[in-house]
């Protein structure tokens, strides 16, 4: 057995709370303003073929005409086509429909039947509309259109047209060529030399910059100056057989494929499917207005539109998303689960609502540091009376009950309880509350971590005293109770153990997380309260060997072995061991344990890791990908299912190695927001729940408190915070009685 080092520190060091280095290796990101999608659907009976927006306005095409909506539904347009759309565009000031039948034109309000030809398509090229039949351009005066080649001979059928680089290029079913205002080009005359399209099925093309844009059956083309390239599932792209393209609204372009619609911008491929964002996960056609993009399914359309947001917007935002969908409940959080016997959502309170509710605790500590918000204090301080109250309702000192109960409130009382059990609720006296007992390490870790967030951040000299006091009441309880939680039949809870007996026995599994655990329980209470009997009990589990599995805490085979939801407890006690932690050698054994743990974590980009890690070492964390993944969670916080299985893009991404059953993380608005508990790399998910969103604003609060998101430089109030509008969308308002005061 290794013997790690017995030591004592001084007060004043004590005193200091560890802080990263004075230059962080992290650069911070700025609070920018971004583009928030929002989904909505118009489901139809029908397929839907075409649309097109002109004026704002949608358009739909259908097999028996032309369609508008009109706020949540759709509308004949009177007047035009009674017949099968094939395609639209909206190009210079007017409708152009392609039907079956023929061209029609609507403008000004009027329907005009243009040609009774077949057209596959019409674009704006150097000023004028071009449209294409058969192998044969048209150009349209203002009053007909006249025919300006003819290629029948020459060329095949003409799919599709693009103005690009000054030249109107055409896209047959099986090649790629141009019009040069004189002949048709086709092969090396068109100055590709090198390289080749992914598939000779050619399916649509937009022009996309310096980039001409092609849309196959497996995959898109690129044809850039001489050159053709593929953009494939290995390049990022999610699915690859594509049906046709659509010029976007800020440097973007969408695809349209056979799985759902792709937005590609800046380089990155933005994945829209089926229940979350499409009414099917065929898509037709798209076509793109003002921040705004319609996508054409079998079963209807799926509009996405774009607002101006900032993160602290979106804070403000999934703040009132608490009060409106009746998440908050006193002062802990919850989610929401469909009650079918009722028809509406109520409210879980589940097998470890303090645990979860420490993280919106926590965030309004970080608010409050971060911007001085006195009402952010105010609530801060109220968490922390209901994580005292969790620990005082019970008739055991120093131990903290999982979830509180009002009796005959209006909510789901959690029923199963650890390893299967039922549930374990026990009556107060009073006979206004129920509280749930079996109390886990994950109750004590998320108590610890709130502990001393709120002790460094928010609390008065006052609250500090009463943070001394639960803390010392916990720690003195799981001390005297020989490394146990004791639950009031005498016997140790399943999940709160920390003694030898379980570590040699069937906890041995459990010894580097929990170890890493009681360890810094210890430590955090001497740090709070200053007694010596903690540092003391702290340095005889180093001796009896505590520490020997830290390091390797994470398990990452077998797999029956790895437990997501272990990494947000290992993540809660780092936050507390590294910052009250001052001997080098064992910071030296943590910070291997942090380091390593980080490695395997970093894949799944969940921001409230990388804060953490970053703002305990200084060290880079990937700043720029957990701003983008709290920028890329959804407003509407209902988990709808979705399955990835088909995808093309389910490589590992480079620099990364696919640890513990992840082998690439997916963006939260692909699939859906999450507790920190989950799996970002799970290709199935769902489950229908309302996500609490405070894991979310304590990420954010904390990564504002440490500078490595700086404020927004904008004072516009409508980039800062929504409105309160006093509505009820989700669980009915909490009923029973009001929390009591503990802390006179």
């Amino acid at each position: 057995m290794t013997t790690l080092h017995r030591f004592s520190v001084s007060a004043a060091v004590l005193a200091l709370a560890f802080s990263a280095a004075a230059a962080p290796l992290w650069t911070p990101v700025r609070d920018a303003v971004y583009l928030q999608e929002t989904g909505r659907q118009l489901p139809t009976e029908q397929p839907v073929f075409a649309v097109a927006v002109l004026d704002g306005v949608i358009y739909a095409g259908f097999g028996d005409g032309v369609r508008r909506v009109n706020g949540e539904a759709l509308e004949p347009v009177p007047g035009g086509p009674a017949e099968p759309v094939r395609r639209m565009r909206a190009l210079d000031g007017a409708l152009w429909v392609m039907t079956e039948k023929g061209l029609h034109r609507f403008a000004g309000g009027q329907w005009a039947a243009v040609s009774g030809e077949l057209f596959s398509d019409v674009c704006l090229h150097q000023g004028h509309v071009v449209a294409a039949s058969g192998a044969r351009l048209f150009q349209w005066d203002g009053a007909a259109l006249a025919l300006l080649a003819d290629g029948e001979g020459a060329v095949g059928p003409i799919r599709a047209l693009a103005s690009h680089a000054e030249t109107l290029y055409c896209l047959g079913y099986d090649r790629l060529f141009l019009f040069d205002g004189k002949e048709f080009v086709t092969a090396r005359r068109m100055n590709v030399e090198f390289g080749a399209l992914p598939s000779k099925d050619l399916r649509d093309i937009v022009s996309a910059g310096s980039r001409l844009i092609v849309a196959t059956h497996a995959g898109l083309g690129v044809v850039r100056g001489t050159a053709a390239t593929a953009i494939l599932g290995a390049d990022g792209l999610p699915w690859e057989e594509c049906l046709g393209l659509a010029p976007g609204f800020d440097r973007d372009y969408w695809v349209a494929t056979t799985k759902g619609a792709i937005r590609a911008v800046d380089g990155e491929f933005h994945y829209f499917m089926g229940p979350r964002w499409l009414p099917d996960n065929q898509v037709n056609a798209a076509a793109c207005g003002e921040r705004l993009a319609v996508l054409a399914t079998n079963r209807g359309l799926g509009i996405i539109e774009y607002e101006p947001y900032t993160l602290q917007k979106k804070a403000d935002y999934y703040e009132r998303h608490l009060e409106e969908w009746g998440q908050k409940r006193m002062m802990f959080t919850h989610k929401l689960e469909w009650d079918g016997n009722r028809g509406h959502w109520t409210r879980e309170v589940s097998d470890n609502d303090v645990g979860w509710s420490t993280h919106y605790w926590a965030a309004q500590a970080f608010k409050f540091a971060a911007t001085g918000d006195p009402e952010a204090r105010k609530n801060a301080a109220a968490g922390f009376n209901a994580m005292k109250w969790s620990e005082e309702i019970t008739s055991i000192e120093g131990f903290p009950a999982r979830s509180i109960w009002a009796v005959g409130e209006t909510g789901h009382q959690a029923e199963g309880g650890s390893g299967g059990f039922a549930a374990e609720w026990h009556p107060t006296p009073d006979g206004l509350w129920e509280w749930k007992g079996d109390t886990s390490s994950d109750e004590t870790d998320a108590q610890y971590y709130y502990a001393w967030v709120f002790y460094q951040t928010a609390a008065t000299e006052k609250e500090k005293e009463k943070v001394r006091d639960h803390v010392r009441r916990m720690t003195d309880h799981i001390m005297d109770n020989g490394w146990v939680l004791m639950d009031v039949d005498g016997k140790p809870t399943v999940w709160g153990r920390w003694d030898p007996e379980y570590f040699n026995g069937k906890g041995k599994y459990a010894k580097g997380l929990n170890g890493l655990e009681i360890l810094t329980y210890l430590r955090v209470a001497h740090a709070v309260t200053g007694d010596a009997k903690y540092l003391d009990a702290y340095n005889g589990l180093l001796e009896r060997g505590y520490a020997e599995e830290v390091v390797h805490q994470k398990h990452v085979s077998p797999t029956p072995m790895i437990f997501h939801s272990d990494d947000r407890l290992a993540f809660y006690v780092y936050y507390g061991i590294m910052q009250t932690e001052t001997e080098p050698f064992m910071r030296g054994v943590y910070r291997r344990s942090l380091e390593r743990s980080w490695e395997i974590e970093r894949i799944e980009r969940i921001p409230w890791f990388n804060f953490i890690y970053g703002g305990l070492t200084g060290n880079d964390c990937e700043l720029p990908e957990a701003v983008a993944h709290l920028r890329e969670w959804p407003l509407d916080l209902v988990k709808h299912p979705y399955d990835f299985t088909h995808r093309a893009d389910l490589q590992t991404p480079k620099g990364y190695m696919p640890y513990a059953k992840v082998e690439r993380a997916f963006s939260p608005r692909e699939t859906n927001a999450c507790r920190w508990t989950d799996n970002r790399g799970e290709v199935r998910g769902g489950g229908g729940d309302v996500v609490d969103p405070a894991g979310w604003l304590d990420a954010y609060w904390m990564a504002r408190y440490y500078g490595m998101i700086l404020p927004p430089e904008t004072d516009d109030p409508a980039l800062l915070s929504v409105p309160r509008r006093g509505l009820q969308l989700g669980a009915p308002p909490y009923d029973g009685p009001p929390m009591p005061n503990v802390m006179d």
